[in-house]
């Protein structure tokens, strides 16, 4: 039924609509994927101000009616994240972060384990730009949220056989790595990629193992193709 409801939620994209009007995407950390228009907003004395900016985390009231787009009616500021929005790399960092949030959770069901992630990845941004030009970090957030939507790879054993031993390969049709005897559509995977992945999941988000290029590169393809083959999901490259 049409109505007015509350909640706390990401800007993860902003669009222009028409002389004055906005259309925000959102994620929700009790709704999921919100799409939403907010009227007025461009205008100069808008009660909005820039708040409706990406990376905002807000407060937020909604109007869902009958349309596809609820109605922004009230907004205040949780994080504005100054500091992100005013570097370069922190800013294309945190594009690639919604952008793959966006990809991955497309509906309207929300997870909080993804929202509360998202807030974390922002947050480190915002008290040290320079984490953007840190590919570890940027990858451990991709592992965890691929874990939130439950698309995690296998690390701990062959993914075809469950063999524990010499984990020479990654197959993104399998779902993780796997042994020399089970390697077929796989690609090679170095000790080191595979421990970064490990170490990864297994430490909180701030606390990333680094990633040198060649470690990054091979994380980046188990990542991509994992989800391009069980969740149906084509992501950009993560740096």
């Amino acid at each position: 039924m049409p109505g007015s409801f509350k909640t706390e939620a990401v800007v993860l994209r902003s669009i222009r609509y028409g002389e004055a009007d906005r259309i925000v995407h959102l994620y929700s950390a009790t709704r999921g994927k919100i799409g939403a228009i907010a009227k007025g907003s461009r205008r100069p004395k808008s009660r909005f101000g820039g708040r409706l900016e990406p990376f905002f985390r807000l407060n937020l009231v909604l109007y869902e009616g009958r349309g596809e787009l609820v109605t922004v009616t009230g907004a205040s500021t949780v994080e504005g994240h100054a500091r992100l929005r005013g570097d370069g790399p922190a800013l294309l960092a945190a594009g690639r972060a919604c952008d793959t949030l966006l990809r991955i959770f497309d509906t309207g069901d929300p997870n909080p384990a993804a929202y509360n992630l998202l807030c974390k990845y922002l947050g480190l941004l915002d008290e040290d730009p320079e984490a953007a030009s840190d590919p570890g970090t940027a990858l451990a957030f991709r592992l965890k949220l691929a874990l939130a939507a439950g698309f995690a790879p296998e690390l701990g054993s062959c993914a075809r056989c469950g063999e524990a031993h010499h984990l020479t390969a990654f197959s993104g049709a399998a779902g993780g790595v796997v042994c020399a005897s089970c390697e077929g559509d796989g690609f090679p995977l170095a000790a080191d990629s595979h421990g970064f992945m490990v170490e990864s999941i297994a430490r909180p988000l701030a606390q990333a193992p680094g990633a040198r290029r060649g470690t990054a590169a091979q994380v980046d393809r188990a990542i991509t193709e994992t989800l391009e083959h069980h969740a149906h999901v084509r992501l950009r490259a993560a740096a």
